[in-house]
C-alpha cells in the first residue's frame, strides 16, 4: 500500500497518510485511555501486518475485574483475560510518543483460536497462515502459547496442515 505526502499550506509540513496511520494513530489515542490494556485479536494481527482486514473496532485484552473504558467515538471491543495471560507476552511499541501494549506474535496467534468465536475461525486462519508465510514466528511458538492459553489441541491440526510441505 503506498503513501500519500499531503502539503498543509505555505508553512512547509507535509503529513503522511494512509489507512496503517489512521488504525495506529486509534491504537495510541486508545492507549492514552487505558493504558494497562493490551491490543489484541484482529488489531494485533492488523498491527503486525498479519491480515489484510482493517478493524472496524480497536480490540482490547482487559483484566477480568478491570472496569472498561467509556466509549468515546473510536469502536472498542473489550476481551477479559485472566491476570496471567493479559500480563504474558507483551510489547511496547511507541507509536506517537505513546506507548502502546501489544501481545506478540505468538500470543496473538493462539488468542485468535481461542477467540475464534467472536473473530471468526477465517480470520485465526488467516492470520496463522501469514505469520508462518513471513515467518515472523515458529510453529512451535505458536504451539507454546496455544498450550498456555488452553487451545493447543484446536490450532495443532492447522500447524500440521500449514507446515507438512516444508
Amino acid at each position: 500500500m503506498g503513501r500519500t505526502l499531503i502539503h498543509s499550506g505555505g508553512n512547509s509540513q507535509w503529513q503522511v497518510t494512509d489507512a496503517e496511520l489512521d488504525a495506529n494513530h486509534s491504537l495510541a489515542e486508545i492507549a492514552k485511555r487505558v493504558p494497562k490494556a493490551v491490543v489484541c485479536l484482529v488489531s494485533a494481527l492488523a498491527f503486525h501486518g498479519l491480515t489484510d482486514q482493517l478493524p472496524r473496532h480497536v480490540w482490547l485484552a482487559i483484566g477480568r475485574k478491570d472496569w472498561a473504558p467509556k466509549p468515546d467515538g473510536t469502536p472498542i471491543r473489550i476481551v477479559r483475560f485472566t491476570e496471567s495471560l493479559l500480563n504474558e507476552s507483551v510489547e511496547t511499541h511507541v507509536i506517537e510518543g505513546v506507548p502502546v501494549k501489544v501481545f506478540e506474535i505468538a500470543k496473538t496467534i493462539a488468542d485468535c483460536f481461542r477467540y475464534r468465536s467472536k473473530i471468526g475461525l477465517s480470520v485465526a486462519i488467516e492470520g496463522l497462515q501469514e505469520a508462518l508465510r513471513q515467518r515472523k514466528t515458529t510453529p512451535s511458538e505458536i504451539a507454546n502459547q496455544a498450550e498456555r492459553g488452553g487451545v493447543g489441541t484446536v490450532i495443532r491440526p492447522y500447524i500440521e496442515a500449514l507446515t507438512a510441505n516444508g
